[in-house]
């Protein structure tokens, strides 16, 4: 009987919810390797894991379901878990090293997008970088999840005093935000339906439309509840829509991205699309963005874990 692994970060009471989330993928992925005939056990990932080591040393491994987004409760890291593997040269789902670490350092990825003509929002690291005539907001250089990101760290150039360590100031793009995940396929790969983030007119009136840490992950907060998916089109956003698969699909080549991955897009009033991030092995816990939009192309979780586990890297 073929044998999984399904590696993950460490979890505890003190974890935040979006940590805490990787339960619901691991009970996701766990019944449908079962499902799928696989025997398989959860193993969470340290940067001291002999469990891991010996396991890997010892018992023969079909593929490890790679599910670690945070390291030592950060995700500047997270691409060890991928070198770890490349290094046993054991087969694992998801994309490689180098891809989880240019798309999780947000300004090594923004770079390589200019270089390769996709937009991006302007952003500074350095104060002297700051334009006094843009809008900035201030987030986290490593973190994904809306980690760190709210109203309160919306700044106008002018007023901007501080950037702090670890953080950089991206302009903010008053507008509409899409998601677009893409998932392997038999010999290439599958852009599924955009997803709009709606932002409900009465809540966010006055209100900066951000998707923050609140409106991901807390379900009592009125961002949450003000914040919904919607994979509707209408007819004069066909155009738009064609733009933001074909730049979805630009990203998974030049990034070198395999099995799943989520592209995040914010269009403005001038309706040119901006990549504001790159999700390389995104949530696919089942009430995410990557499962809902598989589900509005029609396949089912159990060809969504096949897709992921074909696509592996293989030694």
């Amino acid at each position: 009987m073929a044998h999984a692994i399904i590696l993950h970060n460490p979890v505890s009471d003190t974890s935040r919810q979006d940590e805490l989330d990787v339960l619901d993928q691991v009970e996701l992925i766990s019944e449908t390797l079962t499902n799928l005939g696989y025997s398989y056990q959860s193993l969470e990932f340290t940067l001291n894991n002999s469990d891991l080591f010996n396991l890997l040393k010892n018992k023969p491994v079909s593929v490890v379901f790679n599910l670690v987004e945070t390291i030592n409760n950060s995700g500047r890291f997270s691409f060890v878990a991928a070198a770890t593997l490349e290094l046993f040269k054991v087969s694992f789902t998801g994309s490689g090293a180098e891809a989880i670490f240019l798309t999780t350092d947000k300004l090594v990825c923004k770079t390589i997008l200019i270089f390769n003509n996709i937009k991006t929002p302007a952003w500074a690291r350095e104060l002297a970088e700051v334009d006094p005539d843009i809008i900035y907001l201030i987030k986290p250089i490593s973190e994904d999840g809306s980690v760190g990101i709210d109203d309160a760290q919306l700044f106008s150039g002018k007023e901007l005093k501080e950037i702090p360590e670890g953080y950089f100031a991206e302009e903010y793009i008053h507008g509409r935000e899409f998601n677009i995940s893409i998932i392997a396929g038999e010999e290439s790969f599958q852009v599924l339906p955009a997803a709009e983030m709606c932002f409900s007119k009465e809540f966010y009136n006055d209100k900066p439309r951000i998707l923050g840490y609140n409106a991901k992950w807390d379900e009592h907060s009125m961002e949450y509840q003000n914040t919904t998916r919607s994979f509707q089109f209408n007819e004069p956003d066909q155009i738009l829509y064609s733009e933001l698969q074909e730049i979805a699909g630009k990203c998974w080549r030049i990034f070198g991205l395999r099995g799943y991955a989520r592209v995040d897009i914010r269009v403005g009033d001038d309706g040119l699309p901006q990549v504001i991030e790159i999700n390389a092995n995104p949530c696919i816990a089942p009430d995410s963005g990557f499962i809902a939009a598989c589900h509005e192309a029609g396949l089912n979780n159990i060809e969504i874990i096949k897709r992921i586990i074909h696509d592996a890297k293989q030694y």
